[in-house]
């Protein structure tokens, strides 16, 4: 596709975003909806469309090489991806559930479950490739200094005499057996040549008939199971095998790779020219734009002092300075608003002095307030739900608005046919330096006509001057007084970590085993499908249990979309062992986290953090130390600050509840993977692992036989059987379904029982709680309605019954 056809795509979708816009917008300011059914369909309608969206924009920004188109597409995406994350928050407070099912929204919009899945922006990871390549560098240098190279091998097994003796005596028999074989086949060789040479010779013309009904029968052979596969390669029924690229993939590489080149050329470019039409807007246009600013300051002085009969008091930096002179008012209006401000100013100080005498009645007035809150909680609540559901303002919803709105205004109409390489827009650019070299030579005029209106009100307005002189004297007093008579500060912890770099703090967390080197996965290596019987089952008020394609969407969504500029391979990983932390570890990781953002903390066994009963093998270790400190760090984290941590256990119930959900504020129940899941993970690992899928191999019974084994179950039974010896028999031995069937047997399955405790366990924490409290609530109102009916009909049957008997009569 041409530069052009991503243009058509660009515009196809911002007339798509400017559609959906006009349709969300009424939603944000419509009255409480009581109607969760509908609430919740409208919201699945906006994530669906919004992801539509994202997909598209996502799709020209990885393509176009326009510097500033791309800009603007950013700012878009950024906004889009935030909207996104903003709907599915506001899908789990109303549905009280992590996992959503759209079935009937993805046929009306003609989408597949494959359109469900989120994207990661490929510029998450290419636009961060050098700082990547540094930090791998200097992991890499650290752990070869420290004599730690990081080096795959598994962990040494001791073994005893007899064993070893036993393992020597087996390899030896093998080698004299292949010995023996390789001799006797020789023999049986050498017997066949001499009776070959004794048997009798054929004539010309049996012996050519002979030759061709062997060779067509192996031609035909050979095309018709070529047939065969192919046929069954385009039907989807076997998967296609291609050990190497073919050449429209090479073609279409090379054609990548161009175009990143050109891309970064164009963006160097531009970055150039920014800093050179700066400089020469500020050396051409310079003078007479400052001329031009003096000149409309000075006669606004002028048409002040004739409206008003004074000069006006000259806005302050914080305010705006001059340009909050000319925002199309009047002189009138201007005063009368730095008036109004002057006056407010004075109040907030005479009302300070009022607070801190009122502030022990107010104490008393507040608690009073509880008291009767208290008793009114349960008024509240009722209100609260009379109200119904009303949507939150949004964060991003201004960003996206503003994005779309510039290219509305700057790229949808703007002929670009002269500029065919797609380089950057001079023109633009001379615009946008003029407004910056303006704002900055505004703060040097600002201070100029300052110090002249000074000047002017000595001069004309002499007595005025030295009063108001007195007034800001005695303010200052007052401030100082004020100082003093303040609440003490509280006292600041001591920075542990203040006279250290980062360079060394790195090093000592690497050293210490705290930051290890993290694998290149992608988020598609997370095998999974999609649930197709979710959307039935919630119909018939059964809570499915999730599949392994909604939990690699909440990864998406919550993991990686907020970090940002991390995505599939990240920049640090912590691996923090919760029962061999102190204090001062923390501070330091915390430290190094927040200076190398976007950054990951990663706690495993996460709730011997938060134990009700400490086992008396690990009482020892302290487990429990972090329970008081954890929490006040994680508070410490600010919204800006792209630090993710995540916590994994597979005994959550061994944790105090509270404690544990107040620092996991989103917590994911991973499943045990469905039919589905396990057919797809069975045929992508066996491919991974080098397996050729034959006819012979039923990954059907495989898919059924291993209900209840995990990810984990499946991929060692793989990486059991499929060595390098079974490997190079594929040929002469296809592989079969009943191969896996011991290394399987050799592992515990996770059971139903043990499934239905961590389904019991997620009911108790808040999300569940609620969900359950919901379901109580749909269920009583359900009863409800069915026993006004039934009522209704008792009384339609009586009256029949009795105009029966009147008629009788």
């Amino acid at each position: 596709m041409s530069q052009s056809s991503y243009g058509q795509m660009w515009d196809a979708a911002q007339g798509a975003l400017e559609d959906l816009l006009e349709d969300e917008y009424p939603t944000m300011q419509l009255h409480p909806q009581k109607d969760r059914l509908q609430v919740f369909q409208t919201l699945a309608t906006f994530y669906l469309r919004y992801l539509k969206i994202f997909r598209a924009l996502e799709e020209v920004y990885d393509q176009i090489v326009h510097p500033q188109k791309r800009r603007v597409v950013h700012q878009v995406l950024e906004g889009v991806m935030g909207r996104l994350v903003e709907l599915k928050n506001e899908m789990v407070e109303l549905e009280y559930s992590e996992f959503h099912y759209f079935d009937d929204i993805l046929q009306d919009f003609k989408m597949t479950p494959e359109d469900l899945e989120v994207p990661i922006p490929r510029y998450f990871v290419r636009e961060k490739m050098r700082a990547l390549k540094e930090r791998e560098k200097m992991l890499a240098h650290i752990l070869a200094k420290g004599g730690r190279q990081d080096t795959k091998t598994g962990p040494v097994q001791s073994m005893s005499v007899e064993r070893a003796v036993w393992l020597l005596q087996v390899s030896e028999r093998a080698r004299q057996g292949r010995l023996r074989a390789h001799f006797m086949k020789t023999i049986r060789q050498e017997e066949q040549r001499r009776l070959q040479g004794n048997s009798s010779m054929l004539d010309a013309n049996q012996a050519a008939t002979c030759i061709q009904k062997v060779w067509r029968g192996y031609r035909d052979r050979r095309r018709v199971n070529k047939e065969c596969l192919e046929e069954m390669i385009f039907l989807g029924m076997i998967p296609a095998q291609q050990t190497t690229p073919s050449p429209a993939q090479l073609h279409a590489q090379q054609v990548e790779s161009r175009r990143h080149c050109v891309q970064e050329e164009h963006e160097a470019e531009y970055e150039r020219a920014l800093v050179n039409i700066k400089e020469s807007v500020r050396s051409v246009d310079g003078p007479d734009i400052k001329e031009s600013l003096q000149e409309q300051i000075r006669q606004w002085f002028l048409e002040c002092r004739d409206a008003t009969g004074k000069f006006p008091d000259f806005p302050s930096p914080e305010d705006g300075g001059s340009a909050s002179i000319f925002a199309q008012k009047t002189p009138e209006q201007v005063a009368a608003e730095f008036a109004a401000k002057e006056e407010e100013r004075e109040k907030k100080k005479k009302s300070k002095g009022e607070k801190d005498k009122k502030g022990n009645d107010r104490k008393e007035k507040k608690k009073e307030k509880k008291g009767k809150m208290k008793g009114k909680k349960g008024k509240g609540d009722t209100e609260e739900e009379e109200k119904g559901w009303k949507m939150t303002p949004s964060n991003f919803l201004p960003t996206v608005v503003e994005g779309a709105k510039l290219y509305k205004e700057v790229w949808h109409n703007r002929d670009e046919k002269q500029n065919f390489l797609q380089c950057f827009d001079a023109q633009l650019v001379c615009e946008e330096k003029r407004l910056e070299v303006e704002e900055e030579l505004r703060v040097q005029v600002d201070e100029l006509m300052r110090q002249e209106l000074k000047n002017l009100k000595l001069v004309v307005d002499r007595d005025k001057g030295k009063k108001k002189k007195k007034v800001k004297k005695s303010s200052k007093k007052k401030k100082k007084k004020g100082r003093k008579t303040g609440k003490k500060k509280k006292k600041k912890e001591k920075d542990l970590t203040a006279d250290r770099t980062i360079e060394s703090l790195y090093e000592e967390l690497v050293m210490e085993g705290f930051i290890i080197r993290p694998k290149n996965i992608k988020l598609t290596d997370y095998i999974g499908e999609y649930s197709y019987l979710g959307t039935t089952l919630r119909q018939a008020d059964i809570e499915p249990m999730p599949s392994l394609s909604d939990v690699r969407q909440l990864i998406a969504l919550y993991g990686i979309l907020p970090l940002g500029e991390c995505a599939m391979k990240l920049m640090i990983v912590c691996v923090v062992v919760p029962f061999g932390l102190h204090w001062r570890n923390i501070v330091v990781f915390w430290q190094v986290a927040r200076q190398l953002q976007p950054s990951v903390i990663w706690i495993g066994d996460a709730e011997k953090t938060f134990y009700k009963k400490v086992p008396k093998l690990e009482k020892e270790m302290e487990p429990k130390r972090l329970k008081k400190n954890l929490p006040k760090v994680l508070k410490s984290i600010k919204p800006e600050d792209r630090v993710l941590v995540v916590g994994t256990t597979h005994r959550p119930f061994d944790a105090d509840i509270k404690p544990f959900c107040k620092v996991y504020k989103k917590i994911i129940l991973i499943p045990r993977p469905d039919y589905a899941s396990r057919f797809t993970l069975w045929k992508e690992l066996l491919q991974a692992g080098g397996a050729q899928l034959g006819p012979k191999l039923d990954l059907s019974s495989l898919a059924k036989v291993t209900d209840g084994y995990t990810q984990g179950h499946i991929l060692q039974a793989i990486q059991t059987v499929l060595n390098s010896h079974r490997l190079n028999q594929q040929t002469k031995r296809p592989l079969t379904a009943v191969e896996f069937i011991p290394p399987l047997a050799r592992q515990d399955p996770v059971y139903k029982e043990e499934e239905e405790a961590f389904k019991a366990w997620y009911s108790r924490t808040p999300l569940g709680k609620k969900r359950t409290r919901a379901a109580k609530a749909s269920g009583e109102e359900d009863h409800k309605k069915g026993k006004t009916k039934g009522g209704k009909s008792q009384k339609k049957e009586k009256k029949g019954k009795t105009k029966k008997r009147k008629k009788k009569k």
